[in-house]
């Protein structure tokens, strides 16, 4: 089976950052599992999710609800990153595949979001 939420752009872009932040995450110490990469996995899965759960709404006010919700979890995901970074489990070199996803995605679903408003 397969929705319509997955022929969106913007969730398939976020799909995509949801495998970079995971193997990112991975690089964390061990004593962050409960803390720091917790919040980061929860926060990079909650985009996907949230995009497909806003397509399934029946109002386009609905959908970007949802659409705004993803876009606090991007920031979200880019500040664990930049925390990572703070405390040296990442370096910033490490960033260079996420940075350009995270700054793509952002517009791409600010964007979605102005045409989701101009239709209510």
């Amino acid at each position: 089976m397969r929705f319509k939420y997955e022929d969106l752009e913007i969730w398939q872009i976020s799909m995509e950052l949801v495998e970079i932040v995971y193997k990112l995450i991975g690089k964390f110490p061990r004593e962050e599992m409960f803390a720091l990469s917790s919040q980061g996995r929860r926060s990079v899965t909650s985009i996907p999710l949230n995009i497909s759960e806003g397509a399934g709404r029946q109002s386009k006010k609905d959908f970007s609800c949802f659409i705004n919700r993803s876009v606090t979890s991007l920031q979200e995901v880019d500040t664990c990153l930049k925390i990572a970074i703070k405390l040296n489990y990442i370096n910033p070199k490490d960033c260079s595949s996420a940075n350009p996803v995270i700054e793509k995605l952002y517009f791409k679903m600010i964007a979605f979001n102005k045409s989701l408003r101009k239709e209510f």
